[in-house]
Order: structure tokens, then C-alpha cells, then sequence
């Protein structure tokens, strides 16, 4: 931006040093913390057959030229290392874990940025319980290393040495926006509820809905209005027990497949981390893949490819869980900044 202090300059890196030596800690913080815990931190391949298949999400593109006479390929760098790192679960590994480069198009605000670092950590023979403890024992341990006693978004603190809220989507949903989310569900699960009876819901609360919104949408707007404000604040929040339709690569619940084993971490308003226990039935994966993909043509007008060994790794899996954290976010939330720039050693031009 014309007339603004490069990045580079050494009275702005004077500024951000501070910063920057708190985020090197954070790393060196979470690295010891898994290594010491047995598990093998891993690198996987930046250019990949599919980015990642939510389908909001906007990958970058590009085009693998073979030097020997083979075929060209489009690939794209991808927007998690989630792919992978399950296929070495599939290989046998029972504890991983990798800080990743990952990109992500169109995203850039004061809490994104178009290529962040991703923790990401899986477990063998274990579900999302597991993953939640071992969350709060990294996020205590983390900040526990910089010396912060407190994590401060936006002006708000949040004690992450005390106990952590943990609470049901549908719980947060009867407490906080005074419906009962169970009965807006068909009876059996489905990847597209119908909208109409969350439509009646929202429409109550004094939310406005559009004829074409689906159930999704809909839960959003809710849950931006009613539910999220109230999420994170004094204590960090685990959100847990997301509807299936919302939980792509998550096992459904035994004792209620409409649901599945999914959480989300939320400090005040941010949202820090998401995990799953891990879905391991083959077909469904690339029904529920192929579901989000025909979504994303329909938004967007692009789809991307489904990797099909990555669906024949998920055939071989262990039961497994694991999760996704922003690094950048973390280190925020720790040192107390509003913009992801300020914790960046450098900006994406």
C-alpha cells in the first residue's frame, strides 16, 4: 500500500521483534511438547492431486511439468496436510504430527492470511476426547512458555488454566438461542437437511432467511448472532457434537449418527482449532466428497479432484482422531495482537 512502512524496515521490525521472538518460543514450545509425548513430527508434500474439498474453500492452483516426456498435471498446494498425514496413518505411524505451510486463495483479513502455519496432530487407536485434553495441555503449555497467564482477543481476556467450557451444538443451542436444534433434523442422518423447520427457527429469532439458503446457511447465521458471541469468553470454549451434514471428514456419533465427533476451540471470537474423530468408511467419505464438490460447482462453478488414494488410505485406517490449529492465531492470542501481520516473520506481498 503506497506510503506505508515496508514490512522490512527496521524500525517496524523493532516493533513486531518482540512479537516474533514469542512466536519462536510458541514453536519451540509445541515441538518439545510432542516429542516428549512420542510422537514423530512428519513433512508431506506441499503440491498435491487435491487441495482439501470443503467447498468454500479456495485453493491455489498450478501445473506440474514432468521432465522426462510424461504427462503434465494440474496440481495445487494444499490447504491442510490432513490428506497425507492419514494415509501415514494408514501406514501403521500411531502418533504424528506436522507445523505446515498451507495456503488458502481469497482470505486475507486481520485474522487470515493467504499462507499460514498449520499444527496439525493425529492419534491412533483413540477418538476426539483424547484430542480435546491434549489441546488444552498444549494451549496452557504454550502459553505457560511466553509467560502470558491470560489470552486477550480484541481487548477480552480468556484464562486458559482454568477449566474449559465444554458444550454441545445442541446445547449451546437450547442455552443460547433457546431452540432445540435435535428437532430440526430429520430422523435419519443426511448430508442435506431440509432447511424449512431451522428456517421457522431462525425467522422467530428475528433472523432473516433467503428462499434459497440450505440448513447450513441457516445454522450460520444463528450461530454468528446467537451462539458464537457467547462462545470463548472468559474461558475457552470446545464446541463438540457438530450435525453431519457440517462434519465432512468426521465419524458419525454411535449413539446418534445424525451428529458427528467434531469439535471447534473458540477464544473469544476466534476460532482456533478444528477436529474429528477420524471417518473410516471408504465409501462414505467419497459420497459425502463427492456431495461437497457437486455443492462447490453449484456455488462457484470449479471443482476439485477427489484423490482416490487418499480414499483407499481411508479404507485402511485405525480408528484415529485429530485436529487442526492456527499457529498464527495461537501466537495472537498469546501475544495479545489484533493483526495475523503483526506475528508473521514476513507478509505475503
Amino acid at each position: 500500500m503506497k506510503g506505508q512502512v515496508p514490512f522490512w524496515h527496521p524500525s517496524e521490525y523493532q516493533r513486531r521483534l518482540p512479537l516474533l521472538k514469542q512466536r519462536a518460543k510458541v514453536l519451540e514450545t509445541i515441538r518439545r511438547f510432542f516429542l516428549q509425548r512420542d510422537f514423530l513430527e512428519v513433512e508431506t508434500p506441499i503440491l498435491q492431486i487435491s487441495p482439501g474439498l470443503e467447498p468454500h474453500l479456495k485453493a491455489f492452483r498450478t501445473e506440474l511439468v514432468e521432465p522426462f516426456g510424461q504427462e503434465d498435471r494440474t496440481m495445487y498446494l494444499h490447504t491442510s496436510p490432513e490428506f497425507t498425514m492419514k494415509k501415514l496413518l494408514a501406514a501403521g505411524l500411531p502418533k504424528i504430527f506436522q507445523m505446515a505451510r498451507v495456503f488458502r486463495n481469497e482470505e486475507r483479513s486481520k485474522r487470515h492470511h493467504p499462507e499460514f502455519v498449520m499444527l496439525e496432530w493425529y492419534r491412533a487407536q483413540t477418538d476426539y476426547r483424547q484430542i480435546m485434553d491434549d489441546t488444552i495441555e498444549l494451549v496452557r503449555e504454550c502459553a505457560r512458555a511466553c509467560g502470558a497467564k491470560v489470552l486477550k482477543e480484541n481487548g477480552r481476556e480468556c484464562d486458559p488454566f482454568a477449566d474449559w467450557q465444554r458444550i454441545s451444538i445442541a446445547e449451546a443451542c437450547r442455552q443460547y438461542a433457546g431452540f432445540d436444534l435435535e428437532k430440526t433434523l430429520p430422523d435419519e442422518p443426511t448430508l442435506d437437511p431440509d432447511p424449512a423447520p431451522l428456517a421457522k427457527v431462525a425467522r422467530n429469532l428475528g433472523i432473516q432467511v433467503a428462499e434459497d439458503d440450505r440448513w447450513d446457511d441457516i445454522y450460520f447465521r444463528i450461530a454468528f448472532e446467537k451462539i458464537e458471541p457467547n462462545l470463548g469468553r472468559g474461558v475457552p470454549t470446545i464446541l463438540y457434537d457438530y450435525p453431519v451434514c457440517m462434519a465432512a471428514l468426521s465419524r458419525r456419533k454411535p449413539s446418534d449418527p445424525r451428529f458427528a465427533e467434531r469439535f471447534e476451540v473458540y477464544v473469544g471470537d476466534i476460532e482456533l482449532a478444528n477436529a474429528f474423530s477420524e471417518l473410516t468408511d471408504a465409501v462414505e467419505q467419497r459420497q459425502r466428497f463427492e456431495y461437497d464438490m457437486d455443492l462447490k460447482e453449484k456455488l462457484y462453478g470449479e471443482r476439485y479432484p477427489i484423490d482416490d488414494d487418499f480414499i483407499n488410505a481411508v479404507a485402511a485406517m485405525p480408528e484415529a482422531a485429530g485436529i487442526a490449529v492456527g499457529v498464527d492465531r495461537l501466537v495472537m492470542l498469546i501475544t495479545g495482537v489484533e493483526r495475523i501481520e503483526d506475528v508473521l516473520w514476513a507478509p505475503v506481498a
